[in-house]
């Protein structure tokens, strides 16, 4: 079964708002096995929205809608509704009635116009809203479902567990879900797409996606089938090639970023780990102290952005700086032993280089970064020429220095 979730409000086609209810609602839908396969976003326009509605239902056998349920002329879910399903719409006194005495409690006099929100369309089930105002609606029609849930994300969560669950527990077929997500780095995404897509594509189910962000990649594989047991043999049938083919290149099978992946591994060495940054300016330090417990291994950190400071802070040889550059091999090598020496760390990471927009002269152009790595037995350096702007150049920089350090320390077991 599949299911299909518009949101209505205007507001929600700005840069103001995010539509949050979509994400809550496909989780819930997974959970018992409905694939979400469209949703939108549709202003406050009555017949754009009802030409959505009658869409929608044409294609999937759930349509919910969230918001528009309120009491102004603007909120037009009602009454668009009733227009795709051409339903009249009823007046429930019953509903006005409980909104008064809603108010009453409140010790406040309601406007007439929330008695809009006592319309409800012809043959539908009421769902009764708590949390606020809003009554929900569940209307069926032709096979399928519309279900009209109010906009706020605590009404909407609250009515949906409640009311709609229990519903679509009873007309829902028996269907798992279940999601194998491979996170990678160190590869560009076309060169991900090309190594995994002979495996990939020989399936429709699994179904397979590719995300790719800040040097991040995510394979998503979804499986659908008649019990738990069955789908999990499916993605076996994709993920267990995929893997074979990226081998070190997946640091994560469930989902984990790169920084949480990397403090557990040093958790799991029992090693300690320091960071002097000179163009990502306290990035690097910031994703380690992003997971929670992260003081077990990560000691603290240098931001050096001019050469006087990695003299003072770091004791790099400002001679060194003079000959090679702040943007050099050498510097950050200097710069990943000095951070090293001050905190007594196991491992320390040091990231140097030019961001942008301007350029560090002829021997350093806009994305240049160096990153070394240094513990008590050598200190090594990646050098990397990114493109792009100053923010993808800096975020880039620290996923690279983060896979380093993840390939630099040993696995538990000698893996």
């Amino acid at each position: 079964m599949n299911a299909e979730i518009i949101a209505v409000g205007s507001e929600l086609l700005t840069a103001a708002r995010v539509d949050t209810n979509s994400l809550y609602l496909t989780g819930e839908l997974n959970n018992i096995g409905v694939e979400v396969v469209a949703k939108c976003v549709i202003g406050d326009h009555r017949d754009r929205l009802a030409e959505a509605i009658r869409r929608a239902l044409s294609r999937s056998a759930l349509v919910i809608l969230s918001g528009g349920l309120g009491p102004t002329e603007d909120d037009l879910t009602r009454e668009a509704a009733a227009q795709a399903l051409d339903r009249k719409l009823v007046f429930h006194a019953e509903i006005a009635a409980a909104l008064e005495q809603r108010f009453a409690r409140m010790k406040r006099k309601m406007a007439e116009v929330n008695k809009r929100q006592a319309f409800v369309i012809e043959g539908a089930d009421i769902l009764p809203n708590d949390r606020g105002t809003a009554p929900g609606q569940w209307v069926e029609e032709s096979g399928g479902v519309a279900m009209l849930l109010p906009g706020p994300p605590h009404e909407l969560k609250a009515m949906f567990e409640r009311q709609c669950l229990p519903r679509l527990h009873r007309i829902v077929p028996r269907l798992a879900i279940r999601t194998v997500v491979l996170r990678v780095t160190g590869m560009t995404e076309s060169d991900l797409d090309q190594t995994i897509a002979p495996v990939y594509k020989k399936f429709d189910n699994p179904a397979t996606t590719i995300l790719a962000a800040g040097g991040d990649l995510q394979v998503h594989l979804r499986a659908r089938s008649a019990t738990a047991e069955e789908a999990d043999a499916l993605l076996a049938q994709v993920a267990a090639p995929i893997e074979a083919l990226l081998a070190d290149r997946i640091y994560s099978r469930n989902g984990d970023p790169l920084e949480t992946v990397v403090g557990e591994m040093l958790r799991q060495a029992r090693a300690t780990v320091s960071v002097a940054e000179s163009c990502t300016g306290g990035m690097l330090g910031e994703r380690f102290t992003t997971v929670p417990g992260s003081s077990d291994y990560f000691l603290g950190g240098f931001i050096t952005y001019t050469n006087a400071m990695k003299t003072e802070l770091l004791g790099v040889d400002p001679q060194l700086l003079i000959r090679f550059g702040a943007v050099s091999r050498e510097a950050a090598e200097a710069m990943a032993i000095g951070a090293r020496r001050r905190t007594n760390s196991t491992y320390a990471v040091a990231i140097t280089g030019v961001a942008g927009p301007e350029a560090g002269g002829k021997s350093a152009p806009v994305g240049l970064v160096y990153v070394a790595v240094a513990d008590a037995e050598k200190v090594s350096t990646v050098e990397r020429q990114f493109i792009g702007d100053r923010a993808r150049i800096r975020m880039f920089t620290t996923q690279m220095a983060l896979d380093i350090l993840r390939r630099r320390i040993p696995r538990a077991g000698g893996a």
